[in-house]
């Protein structure tokens, strides 16, 4: 049995994600944590995300060391922001715990930040940017067209609901980061366009993004040259896409020594 804490507890990816480890036979959800503040806390989680009491209560991120120390879980889950995740991996990793992490915008420091707590203390983490098993398989094919098209002119654009905090989302930058490791050629990054740019240059790889409504995340990599224009889509048209991948990563990472892996670790794709 995996026993699995889930920080961002009751948002929307993480009451998808738990509500998925209630489904499953091998997985126990041990502890169920929110921001400090939050006016859940002490109920009971399973009340909370409609699926009736489940003996867990909602507790928050400044009783984090304790809630861990008591649940004792194999593996912590966290989709939440930037910074809290940040000092959710130093205390998990401190204590033991594995790592699946979700949460994007990091900057470099806090990217760095969470890398040396977990080898230094030995645990095992996934870090990916998105989880989805098609968006894995489009991020596989690009390194693929990045290769074979590198004299087209290439644009990103990403569309994400209109509550999404970061911009680009991480997956299109992950997306850009691919294209430029397997480009023939020198590129540099662009976001958006505004006024008098001129002709577009070679090196450019111009990311657009778009927000508006309840859309789970839409991405596309147009490479276009004189007469022809080839495009590669990834729609989600539900979170459950993403959780899914979770579930495997939380899976592959649950007795893993130590290490830091991706998701192409997780589905295999590197070999």
């Amino acid at each position: 049995m995996i026993k699995i804490a889930v920080t961002g507890a009751v948002g929307r990816m993480g009451s998808g994600i738990i509500k998925n480890i209630l489904e499953n036979d091998d997985m126990e959800l041990v502890a169920g944590i929110e921001a400090p503040g939050n006016p859940k806390k002490d109920m009971d989680i399973g009340e909370v995300i409609g699926v009736g009491k489940i003996g867990v209560i909602v507790s928050t991120a400044d009783d984090l060391e304790k809630v861990l120390s008591e649940a004792k879980p194999d593996v912590l889950i966290d989709f939440t922001a930037p910074a809290p995740c940040v000092n959710t991996v130093k205390t998990a990793s401190k204590l033991g715990v594995n790592l699946v992490i979700g949460t994007t915008g990091f900057t470099e420091e806090q990217r760095a930040e969470m890398e040396t707590a977990i080898k230094e203390n030995g645990v095992s983490a996934v870090i990916s940017q998105n989880y989805a098993i098609g968006v894995n398989i489009f991020f596989k094919t690009l390194e693929l067209l990045a290769d074979k098209l590198s004299s087209y002119d290439i644009e990103i654009i990403e569309m994400h609901h209109k509550h999404k905090k970061d911009a680009p989302s991480g997956t299109a930058l992950r997306a850009a980061e691919i294209i430029q490791n397997n480009l023939n050629r020198d590129s540099n990054l662009i976001y958006g366009r505004e006024g008098l740019t001129g002709a577009r240059t070679k090196e450019e790889i111009c990311i657009h993004a778009l927000r508006g409504g309840d859309v789970v995340g839409d991405h596309t990599v147009v490479f276009a040259e004189d007469g022809e224009r080839l495009e590669l889509t990834h729609k989600a048209s539900s979170r459950q896409a993403f959780i899914s991948g979770v579930m495997i990563a939380t899976r592959y990472i649950s007795d893993k020594k130590e290490g830091i892996y991706n998701t192409f670790d997780v589905l295999g794709l590197n070999e």
